[in-house]
């Protein structure tokens, strides 16, 4: 039986960035994901990404290895959270920032097998 997402304009109505990452996370495992989010950050470096997300490598497709940060609608990033984005763009990763208006991006994101 097929898991159930919700449609980008129910994510979009007062969502939470806890309800908004358990989607993501729901939609990355239908398509084969791996995934990591540290449930208490207390003691990790300030600014890591939300997420990562792991595609693993198969025979006819390369793996790929994503970090994502999730923001409701209207949050912002923090300034050691840019630095990280930044940091892991610049030594080649990739790298998103990812809203609940965003979900067809995400979708494709995540359907797409080779890197960007």
């Amino acid at each position: 039986m097929k898991q159930q997402t919700m449609t980008p304009s129910e994510l979009r109505s007062h969502v939470t960035e806890k309800e908004f990452m358990a989607h993501v996370i729901r939609l990355a495992q239908m398509y084969g994901w791996m995934s990591f989010h540290a449930h208490d950050s207390r003691h990790s470096a300030p600014g890591f990404p939300d997420l990562v997300l792991l595609k693993p490598t198969t025979e006819k497709h390369s793996g790929r290895l994503v970090f994502i940060e999730l923001k409701t609608e209207r949050g912002k990033l923090t300034p050691e959270q840019a630095s990280w984005l930044n940091a892991l763009k610049m030594a080649g990763q990739e790298v998103y920032v990812w809203r609940p208006k965003d979900w067809q991006l995400i979708e494709a994101t995540l359907r797409r097998r080779e890197n960007h």
